[in-house]
């Protein structure tokens, strides 16, 4: 038997499909799973590690098909917060990907969902990927622990062929992003990702969607999309993915389905009826979310998005005939809501990611608390906040309801996913409070949901994480543990799992999660991280 082997014996076996767990044996040999077989059948002569997981549960490796660790990875590949959690494979691509660097898009980190310190030897790299598959094949060779992955980022198709202009584009310009999107498909993208509230994507207006859609379609990829309305214009949002899902032929993913803002929350319950209706009519509509009753993204999404048009976002601020615009549109009028729609309105917006030291003392105060001590309404301390700091500001918004939470997480077709980046408290916590998805995502559902409240049963909830996940990507030797599958394994303890991360203390990582393998390899022995880095590039099959 090969020195590489590893027996796994006396797992609860929780395989991936949903199907009830039973005990067994596992053996790991190279990259992949070798055996499974009931307990005792599998000789331990001659296997190189012999693991007696006797009180523990052993899966697939948890999928997650929204990350941000696009630039984390970058820093640091071990992706801490992730493998700790029981994350192998990572999907990024929301909005905004790194490469290609082509057409107008000459500038790769103009319009990062995330902000974080690269060095300036990757910097230089990006700059060189000209195709969507350089990134990815980049960062495999520069060693990572889990295996990567990713949509092409909507945003960067967009900027490729239009830059931050608003309007259609030309023909040419259709042209150019539509021979963009194939390359993209040729070297492993899973589809194309919009998130229709983020400039330049919210510039794209239906048909341009269903135009780049159909190319993606060609290559039986993947729409997934941040809709373009998640709150007063929920209906119409989703409305407008299943259009695009229709005309354009392809199944549709929504990233992190909720209904946001306490005037929207009585929405949910009709927002999952028009997608069953949808499924039920023949439409391929999926969706994955979060377990948080609080969203996380830039401060700068208060504003309306033309803000942002030409790439004159921060010169924009600058201007008093903008920002009375600005006012006019978001206070002045009647029809629209007179603070932010959250819990207690400017109270429910946190922000956190400030980077100067002059804004220090606003970490985890409220815009309201914030705007109290200035002096100033919540709008106009909003933009004086982003005009000091010159970038985003990573903002906590209280805007989900519990409730709906807990009627989304049983159902058949939501996923699980973090939409956060993989990070290490050691160095993350020096870049100020996150949220704490980034570390508790997956064992909040295990501990808190499974264990607790009962809402879902292990088995469901293994399978959201993994071949639920597995089959939309279309990765089809991942995601299950099966004989021949890939060697992506995660041995945790059921009655200890959980997260210990919170929006007070963010930066904690979660517990449970025992060992983890990665295309055959420890990643993690004991809870203790191995630096192992065997992530591969995954595409879709």
């Amino acid at each position: 038997m090969p020195e590489s082997s590893t027996l796994i014996r006396n797992a609860r076996l929780v395989d991936g499909t949903g199907n009830p767990w039973q005990y067994g044996d596992l053996l790991l040999t190279g990259d992949r799973v070798e055996a499974i077989a009931p307990p005792g059948a599998i000789p331990t002569a001659n296997v190189a590690e012999d693991i007696d997981a006797s009180g523990l549960a052993a899966c697939p490796g948890f999928i997650d098909i929204q990350s941000h660790s696009i630039l984390s990875l970058m820093i640091d590949g071990r992706c801490l917060s992730k493998i700790t959690q029981g994350v192998t494979t990572e999907i990024m691509g929301e909005a905004w990907t790194p490469a290609p660097v082509a057409g107008r898009h000459t500038d790769p980190m103009a319009n990062a969902i995330l902000t974080m310190p690269v060095s300036d030897e990757w910097l230089e790299k990006i700059r060189g990927w000209t195709r969507f598959g350089d990134w990815l094949q980049a960062v495999e060779d520069a060693g990572v622990s889990p295996n990567i992955g990713s949509f092409l980022g909507g945003g960067t198709l967009r900027h490729v062929g239009k830059g931050m202009e608003m309007g259609p584009p030309t023909a040419d310009e259709l042209d150019l992003m539509r021979r963009t999107m194939a390359e993209a498909m040729e070297d492993g993208a899973f589809g194309v990702s919009y998130a229709l509230i983020y400039p330049p994507d919210s510039y794209t207006d239906t048909d341009e969607l269903v135009d780049i859609c159909k190319v993606v379609s060609r290559y039986n990829g993947v729409y997934i999309t941040h809709m373009r309305s998640e709150g007063a214009q929920l209906f119409e949002g989703l409305e407008e993915a299943l259009t695009i899902g229709r005309r354009a032929d392809l199944p549709v993913e929504i990233y992190h389905l909720k209904a946001s803002g306490a005037a929207n929350w009585h929405k949910m319950p009709s927002t999952i009826a028009r997608i069953q209706e949808a499924r039920a009519h023949g439409l391929d509509v999926t969706a994955d979310m979060y377990p948080y009753a609080a969203s996380g993204t830039g401060l700068s999404s208060l504003l309306p998005t033309w803000t942002a048009a030409d790439g004159q976002f921060f010169p924009n601020l600058e201007d008093p005939a903008v920002r009375a615009r600005i006012r006019a549109e978001l206070l002045d009028d009647p029809s629209g809501p007179p603070a932010p729609s959250t819990r207690g309105g400017a109270n429910g917006v946190i922000p956190v990611g400030f980077h100067k030291e002059e804004n220090q003392s606003y970490v985890a105060k409220s815009l309201a608390q914030i705007a109290a001590d200035r002096g100033q309404d919540w709008l106009d301390c909003a933009i004086d906040l982003l005009r000091s700091e010159g970038q985003r500001i990573g903002t906590i918004f209280l805007s989900i309801s519990e409730d709906n939470l807990r009627t989304q997480l049983p159902l058949p077709w939501v996923k699980f996913s973090t939409d956060a980046a993989g990070v290490d408290p050691a160095w993350a916590a020096d870049l100020g409070p996150t949220h704490p998805r980034a570390y508790g995502t997956y064992p909040r559902v295990l501990g808190l949901y499974v264990r607790e409240q009962r809402l879902l049963t292990l088995e469901d909830a293994v399978r959201k994480m993994t071949g639920a996940v597995a089959d939309r990507l279309g990765l089809r030797q991942r995601g299950h543990l099966r004989k021949g599958y890939y060697a992506d394994v995660v041995l945790f303890d059921p009655q200890a799992i959980g997260d210990r991360a919170t929006f007070a203390d963010s930066h904690l990582l979660s517990v449970g999660v025992q060992d983890v393998w990665v295309n055959g390899e420890r990643v993690l022995r004991k809870g203790e991280h191995t630096g192992a880095v065997p992530g591969r590039f995954v595409k879709r099959e």
